[in-house]
């Protein structure tokens, strides 16, 4: 099969491409010259465009959201949410320990405003799902003399889409007087965050995820009773929160991004993907039958798949794709350049893996997409069998 001159975007977890819908709210927005703080005419307008985006990103919690921060992305939005400290209206409320999945995005295992001798880790099976009774003995030996426990977890992890099992996390962090955050930067507008029952008190979300512009996030907490200190100071916006202008045209966009990922979600889009994805890692075993491919006996994000091909570093692997025109990524794009395996395998017990390939399928991949990519890998495959036979 000839190599396409046409790049194939399979990098959806690294950062999704900019929907038309986010582009024509922010293009919109630029016409806005006024601070959304001001009260004036103009100023007002450009409220009233932040105040639409947090009620569209507040559709994400079936509305239930009672704050919609916004931030400049995830990472902010965690290093605001992870702190000791915390207030419940005026008076101080103390969390002593942070406990986060070993598994968790950098922005999580970093701690915030946590010291490193009040973050404990939270071993992850073999699968990449927390290890229950771990955290339940943890949290459960918890001192609450010294203050509360504060508990950190992905609800998917970004590299393997492994998802978590989020009720019964929520019941067991309730269970022990904790509070939960979730990092649902890779589940929301991918799947539906149902709150029939519990699955967290505060959701960090990022725009650049599902179709949004970079550089604009949030912390959602799904009640106003309690919220962390904030960690940017100085004006009183974001009801004092977070200080600082408001970004009015990333939050046009992220507003936008999501009524388009919701209206996706409506027409059951990424059921198509997990198909796709199927395809995808049918298709891997048919060339290669002792490719690992991690987390697949639970569930993941339906277009999310993490492989170890043997004998072939997955850096290696990625270079090649790129040159044929694919865009993948070994690992977490966060952890891009760095040295050494990925945190996530080394917490779910993977030995003697030379890395592993993300690849995470956009909304409209089809099968053409898929046969590209395996035509690729095999002839990778097939360079590094002459390799080793010569």
């Amino acid at each position: 099969m000839p190599v396409s001159n046409e790049r194939l975007y399979m990098d959806y977890n690294a950062s999704a491409p900019l929907g038309s819908l986010a582009r024509q709210a922010m293009v919109a927005a630029m016409d806005l010259d006024a601070n959304p703080s001001s009260v004036h005419d103009d100023g007002r307008k450009a409220r009233a465009v932040v105040e639409k985006a947090r009620s569209q990103i507040g559709k994400l919690f079936d509305s239930q959201a009672k704050q919609v921060v916004f931030t400049s992305g995830a990472t902010e939005a965690a290093n605001f949410a992870l702190t000791p400290d915390w207030t419940m209206g005026r008076a101080p409320v103390r969390f002593s320990k942070l406990y986060v999945a070993s598994s968790a995005h950098p922005c999580l295992l970093s701690g915030g405003r946590f010291t490193g001798d009040d973050i404990v880790q939270v071993p992850v099976t073999g699968d990449g799902m927390v290890d229950l009774p771990a955290l339940e003995r943890t949290v459960g030996d918890h001192d609450t003399e010294s203050g509360l426990p504060l508990v950190a977890m992905p609800a998917a992890c970004n590299e393997t889409g492994v998802l978590q099992p989020l009720r019964e996390i929520a019941a067991l962090v309730r269970a022990h007087r904790g509070t939960l955050v979730v990092d649902a930067v890779q589940m929301a507008g991918r799947m539906a965050i149902g709150l029939s029952e519990p699955v967290g008190d505060y959701f960090i979300v990022s725009a650049h995820k599902l179709g949004g512009p970079r550089g604009i996030g949030a912390l959602i907490a799904l009640s106003d009773i309690m919220m962390p200190l904030p960690l940017v100071r100085g004006g009183g916006q974001e009801k004092g929160h977070r200080a600082g202008t408001e970004n009015t045209v990333g939050i046009a966009g992220f507003g936008a991004a999501v009524e388009a990922a919701l209206a996706d979600l409506a027409r059951d889009r990424w059921a198509a993907i997990a198909t796709m994805r199927d395809r995808f890692e049918t298709g891997l075993r048919a060339l290669c039958p002792s490719v690992t491919i991690h987390g697949e006996r639970v569930p993941r994000l339906p277009n999310t798949s993490f492989f170890s091909l043997p004998g072939i570093k997955a850096e290696t692997a990625q270079i090649a794709l790129d040159l044929d025109g694919i865009a993948v990524s070994a690992g977490s794009a966060c952890s891009s350049g760095k040295v050494g395996p990925s945190h996530v395998l080394e917490a779910m017990g993977v030995e003697k893996a030379d890395g592993a390939l993300r690849v995470s399928l956009v909304p409209d991949a089809d099968p053409a997409d898929i046969d590209r990519i395996l035509a690729s890998l095999e002839r990778l495959l097939k360079r590094s069998l002459n390799a080793h036979a010569a």
